[in-house]
């Protein structure tokens, strides 16, 4: 009765206490950003950029937009930005703002909440609106990516223009004109006339301009792939270039096979635009007639050493069919400001993603056992990701937007855009279904050219939803597709979906040894791969780079940012971690490591016996199967 008594009196006290606080009530919203309009914009904007100045790297920017009438207006950077799936518009680099009219300056606020947006009023009598800016590029990565090199550059058109809200961006007549460095060449998939140093670019849509990177640099050299298509390449060092004639038949043979997967092709030209720089930021980003590729050292000079970073070029030119022909309704947006949405990202990512390897392959960009071994490591990556228990694949659509792809601490635990990879698997799966169904009559191809294969020419946008995916797959075989799609998709399942493996021929399997794709992979990342082991993967110095949820090496208490200085009390060297591995296999004694954790240092033991397992993928039964029929050459 007295503990009753006193929480009355307790919470009586509390009451009034809080009825003397402050209380506000929240103030409106005041968007006075106009919607855009499918109208067409009064005039032609101009666009001068000085690219010289690649020592400092920064754009010199001036701009022209006419203007019709006086009041208020209001001047965007784009932000939403196709292939990014989310708001990337780099405004933090835009400096140096001055807007004027009639030769006097106009001043401009920015929306607190849309912080690309700009607002101003025209005088009265304006004809039009003189703008200059500096693009500020990155000159260290921890500024974002190096865009601006010593011998190249990739200038993208969004860094350096505003557009005026409220018109759709291809209603928006626009004109760009670039200076670039002395004896330099530039290339984009917007054609140009080359006056002295500027290159004049054909007069589009504003959508078109954004849509139409520009690489440029010292080092050039162009391989025509098709009558349609070309491979341009920037280097930082001339030998980079040296491709040999087996590589770029290779390349030709990649065109040749999309052409002959999907039939029609969506592109005038198109421009195939790759780096190879340690200087310059790595990239690949898709448009319908171009793509930008950026690759380290030795994309053809270390061919023989694995297969790299080569599946690149095959899923970025897939995009052109997928992505940017054909995209989900909910991902195209009518401006650059307008929010999109990612529901769809595991077709237009997922089965880019799994063409790109069916590509690779069939062109001998990539061979046959290494796209097997690729494969191989896709699928046991995601086995062996816990979050599955508790996140169905649809929901990773949303993380360009939630983490923008910086680093996580649990990726197994989160998750990180996996409907890239398991998207893979899905229409792997599909591909096995319908080879069984039919009898081996159809399979993905046949879906490829019935979704992606029509209108040739066409560079526009045809969008798609999930009832369009279902119907076609119905056209192509009838079967319960919507509950297919949604167990794989929307539901959670604990286990990653194999079955276009077993169904096709091959299985997951785990060995002693890595693989010669595992082991390139590895090299390439500067790491030691234990996933399937300790659950963890060790970089340079030891340094713990992951660490599976519920691993062993997580129920030792390891985690991102640890150290490992020493195995069974001597200094760590990856050899000596294998070694500690196998002997624990053999003596059943939980293997020994000493750990750093900032400026501290701990001992502890992994208790952990079933020796080193590398994923591979063994084939099941005799004679050819599904899968491997659908990486032969067509």
């Amino acid at each position: 009765m007295r503990r009753a008594i006193a929480l009355t009196a307790l919470l009586l006290a509390t009451s009034a206490a809080t009825a003397q606080n402050s209380t506000p009530q929240p103030l409106p919203f005041d968007n006075r950003i106009p919607v855009a309009k499918d109208i067409a914009y009064p005039g032609t904007m101009t666009v001068k950029v000085d690219a010289t100045d690649v020592q400092q790297a920064i754009y010199r920017v001036k701009q022209v937009i006419p203007v019709a009438d006086a009041g208020s207006m209001v001047l965007m950077m784009p932000a939403w930005l196709p292939g990014k799936h989310a708001a990337r518009g780099e405004i933090e680099k835009l400096a140096g703002l001055k807007i004027s009219a009639n030769g006097k300056p106009v001043a401009w606020t920015r929306d607190t909440v849309d912080v690309w947006a700009f607002h101003l009023d025209v005088p009265a009598g304006a004809k039009q609106l003189d703008i200059e800016f500096q693009f500020l590029g990155a000159t260290d990565k921890d500024q974002g990516r190096v865009s601006i090199a010593s011998t190249m550059l990739n200038l993208q058109f969004e860094q350096v223009s505003l557009y005026p809200a409220g018109y759709f961006t291809r209603r928006i007549p626009v004109s760009a004109t670039v200076t670039y460095p002395q004896g330099w060449t530039a290339v984009s998939g917007l054609p140009a006339t080359k006056q002295g140093e500027s290159y004049i670019y054909e007069t589009t849509d504003y959508e078109t301009l954004i849509d139409s990177p520009v690489f440029a640099g010292k080092h050039y050299r162009e391989f025509k792939l098709s009558d349609r298509v070309d491979l341009n390449v920037f280097a930082d060092e001339p030998e980079e270039l040296d491709a040999k004639p087996e590589q770029i038949e290779a390349h030709k043979k990649l065109v040749e096979q999309s052409v002959k997967l999907f039939g029609a092709q969506h592109y005038d030209r198109y421009e195939f635009l790759l780096s190879i720089s340690d200087e310059m930021g790595g990239i690949g980003l898709e448009h319908h007639r171009s793509s930008e590729n950026g690759v380290g050292p030795g994309y053809f000079t270390k061919w023989s050493e694995g297969p790299g970073s080569r599946n690149l070029l095959p899923h970025e030119f897939v995009h052109s069919w997928n992505g940017k022909f054909r995209r989900g309704a909910d991902a195209w947006t009518p401006d650059f400001r307008t929010p999109m949405r990612d529901s769809m990202l595991w077709v237009y990512e997922g089965q880019t993603q799994f063409w790109g390897y069916v590509l690779q392959a069939r062109s001998g960009i990539v061979s046959k056992q290494d796209t097997l071994d690729m494969l191989a490591n896709i699928a046991a990556s995601l086995d062996n990701r816990p979050a599955r228990e508790w996140r169905p694949l649809v929901d990773t659509t949303n993380d360009p937007i939630i983490s923008a792809r910086r680093p996580k601490g649990w990726v197994s635990w989160q998750r990180s855009e996996d409907y890239y990879n398991e998207g893979l698997l899905i229409w792997l799966e599909a591909d096995a279904k319908l080879r069984e169904l039919s009898g081996g009559k159809k399979s993905m191809d046949d879906f490829a050219r019935a979704f992606f294969g029509m209108r040739d020419g066409d560079w526009g946008v045809l969008t798609y939803d999930l009832a369009e995916v279902v119907a076609t797959l119905n056209t192509i075989q009838p079967y319960d597709w919507a509950g297919f799609l949604k167990a794989r998709v929307y539901d959670v399942a604990p286990k990653a979906p194999l079955a276009g493996f077993t169904a096709n021929g091959y299985r997951l399997i785990y060995t002693d040894e890595p693989t010669a794709a595992f082991k390139n992979a590895e090299k390439r990342a500067s790491r030691a791969d234990f996933s399937y082991s300790l659950g963890l993967a060790v970089g340079k110095g030891g340094a713990i780079g992951s660490v599976t949820w519920d691993s062993p090496a997580f129920n030792a208490g390891l985690d991102l940012g640890d150290t490992i200085v020493a195995v069974a009390g001597r200094e760590y060297s990856d050899d000596r971690l294998k070694a500690a591995i196998v002997e624990a296999k053999a003596s059943k004694a939980p293997i020994k490591l000493m750990i750093k954790s900032g400026t501290r240092y701990r001992e502890t033991t992994i208790d952990y016996t079933g020796g080193l397992r590398y994923p591979r993928l063994e084939k099941i039964g005799t004679g050819e199967g599904g899968l491997d029929r659908l990486l032969q050459a067509r």
